[in-house]
């Protein structure tokens, strides 16, 4: 249920960045119509796993479990960033967000500078903010879980019934 859970809450505090975001600016925010956006809790559970993976595999020492978890940040998280976009164009028609802009920009869906956020952002989560997500996650009831999952699945079919 851990990663179910961690899934869920960083779902809801992306959605809830990027809405703040998108409201200075002016945009839409996730395709779902709930309050969560996946590519967040997606791309946490990733960043997540693979530090549990490498934390004892590679040694604290000079920073180089910090710098895996940057590298595998900014290749990963753009990589999904690319799929998800993708898949959001094909399925429904839009473009949530384009980096065309940018000045090292590959295509409108990954840029060098968001891969380099990404990066600093995975060093975020696992040095700063998944030690106190952790503790909350710990007290969430499974029937809380549970009820979150019938959501998101209604929520999901929902959206792609009517959007798609």
């Amino acid at each position: 249920m851990y990663y179910i859970n961690i899934f869920f809450i960083y779902s809801i505090i992306g959605h809830l960045i990027e809405s703040i975001f998108y409201t200075i600016g002016s945009g839409e925010s996730g395709f779902l119509f709930g309050a969560w956006t996946p590519i967040y809790g997606i791309g946490s559970c990733i960043i997540i796993f693979s530090y549990r993976l490498i934390k004892n595999k590679i040694p604290k020492q000079k920073g180089k479990q910090a710098f895996f978890i940057f590298l595998i940040g900014f290749f990963l998280l753009s990589t999904i960033e690319l799929i998800g976009g993708i898949l959001i164009e094909k399925i429904f028609h839009k473009v949530f967000w384009d980096y065309s802009n940018f000045s090292f920009h590959i295509g409108h869906y990954i840029a060098l500078e968001m891969a380099f956020i990404w990066g600093i952002t995975s060093l975020l989560l696992i040095y700063v903010i998944n030690p106190i997500v952790d503790k909350i996650e710990k007290k969430i009831p499974k029937y809380i879980t549970w009820i979150f999952i019938l959501l998101f699945f209604s929520d999901l079919i929902f959206t792609l019934y009517m959007k798609g």
